[in-house]
């Protein structure tokens, strides 16, 4: 068969993520002060754009009962629409939160019950909180004046960068009276202050929560393997199988790795809500955007029919033509932004009802898929609408993510919220007698008393992620108060 040069005439269909596309899509991500901050740039950049009055009825979507039906959009807006739910996987995901970072345990502290307005506005230093606990643990009045220059020696996330010898040497005290001062500092709360590395500070949680076994030791001694994922040389090290390393590995990310940033006596940055949730007459929900921090764009016709007059050179009239397309385009993209906001809220909040009228315990198992295939929209369409967006009710302001929580077993066979769950350990720690703290085990036996069939590791992880310390932390803590 001869070999020979030949044309072929193919005909293929492919996605184009043009500027526009990715721009828009982009903003779905957005919360209301990023669009505010967006919306200023845009106004300085495009002459033909200007403020306009905020509307009332702009974004307004009242429900009843069960009702949460939208406007439909017109033509064009429903062509936007249908182009921005789409798997865009092949744009930037700058704003995924990835586990293998180690910042993401300690941030992810505050998603769990982000009641923002029941956060206190200022708390202790870290200094000022250690300093209130030291008395109980040290040996001696001298053992405790040690403790207190090492604990002013302290950076802001908790460790101890100065050497020991010259600390003992500046003190006039022989080094293995620093060394037991730093072991009654490192005892202290919040677990892993008073290390001298990362190491250390994870080593030190493991060991308050009795997981710090040898393959737990080979795993947190080699942490550049771990930075590298090198995990077929550390299972090897560990002597573990996947599953135990995938455990080992989820563990050592939920320890915080700069324990000492939880305390600081700085108030903390208000969160504005972007959607605004309140109960009507019917019994129902009214449900708008928060558009006090949401300028209303126009296009400023008359002063583009000014320079359209005085544009005579072609270079001129396809500039003024861009601009104008730019503010028309910006204008219907914020449009279908609100409108898909809102559409992806009315379907939580219809899901969640429970919870918005009796609390947390009625908070069900919900996922992004079932919110996505309610609403006919891409789950990555919704993902993007749900970042970075709080909303504000009667119970508080929560972001929209914290609606989305995993199930675990229950009685009924419905399975129950995570949150809820998390919410039945609070109540139960709370309410222990000083003189018999709870156990894990414990725990678990009072929590299938009432129907939730859950393990043991499940119970200490959801404590862990609730800020709860563990029983011994938690003696330690009403002994320390005189409770």
């Amino acid at each position: 068969m001869a070999l020979g040069p030949r044309l072929d005439l193919r005909q293929t269909q492919s996605l184009v993520m043009t500027p526009q596309l990715q721009q828009a899509i982009k903003l779905l991500a957005l919360s209301n002060l990023e669009i505010e901050t967006f919306i200023g740039e845009a106004l300085e950049a495009n002459p033909l754009l200007e403020a306009g009055e905020v509307s009332r009825e702009a974004g307004d979507q009242s429900a009843a009962d069960d009702d949460f039906s939208l406007p439909e959009p017109e033509a064009d807006a429903g062509a936007g629409e249908a182009a921005l739910d789409i798997d865009a996987g092949a744009l930037d995901r700058d704003r995924d939160t990835g586990d293998g970072e180690w910042g993401s345990a300690a941030g992810s502290l505050g998603s769990e019950m982000p009641d923002l307005e029941n956060r206190a506005d200022a708390g202790p230093t870290l200094a000022e909180h250690l300093l209130e606990q030291i008395g109980a643990v040290a040996g001696d009045a001298r053992e405790e004046f040690i403790a207190h220059h090492l604990i002013g020696l302290l950076d802001e996330a908790g460790y101890l960068a100065a050497d020991l010898r010259e600390v003992a040497g500046s003190l006039g005290v022989m080094p293995g009276e620093v060394e037991r001062a730093l072991e009654a500092v490192q005892s202290l709360d919040p677990t892993g202050v008073g290390a001298r590395s990362l190491s250390e500070c994870l080593a030190l949680q493991a060991k308050e929560a009795d997981r710090y076994d040898p393959c737990m030791a080979r795993l947190i001694d080699n942490l550049d393997l771990v930075a590298k994922g090198e995990f077929a040389r550390l299972k090897r090290m560990c002597d573990v199988d996947d599953e135990d390393f995938a455990d080992m590995l989820s563990e050592l990310r939920e320890y915080d790795p700069k324990p000492g940033l939880k305390y600081g006596g700085s108030a903390e940055a208000a969160v504005v809500p972007d959607i605004l949730l309140s109960s009507n007459e019917a019994q129902g929900w009214d449900i708008k955007i928060n558009e006090a921090t949401l300028p209303r764009l126009v296009v400023n016709r008359e002063y583009y029919v000014e320079l359209k007059g005085g544009c005579t050179d072609k270079e001129s009239r396809a500039w003024l033509g861009e601009k104008l397309a730019d503010a028309n385009w910006l204008i219907k993209a914020l449009d279908q932004r609100q409108k898909t906001i809102l559409k992806t809220a009315a379907e939580i909040v219809k899901q969640q009802d429970g919870f918005f009228r009796r609390g947390v315990s009625e908070l069900k198992p919900l996922t992004l898929r079932e919110v996505a295939e309610a609403i006919e929209m891409h789950e990555s369409t919704v993902s993007r609408v749900t970042s970075n967006k709080y909303l504000h009710c009667e119970r508080g302001t929560f972001e929209l993510k914290y609606f989305f929580t995993s199930g675990v077993g229950s009685a009924d066979g419905e399975g129950a919220s995570s949150e809820a769950v998390k919410a039945r350990i609070k109540t139960l720690t709370d309410a222990e007698d000083p003189k018999k703290i709870l156990s894990d085990d414990k725990l678990v036996e009072l929590l299938k008393a009432e129907g939730f069939d859950i393990a043991r590791r499940t119970v200490a992880k959801y404590r862990e992620a609730m800020g709860i310390g563990s029983s011994v932390q938690r003696r330690r803590a009403k002994k320390i108060a005189g409770i």
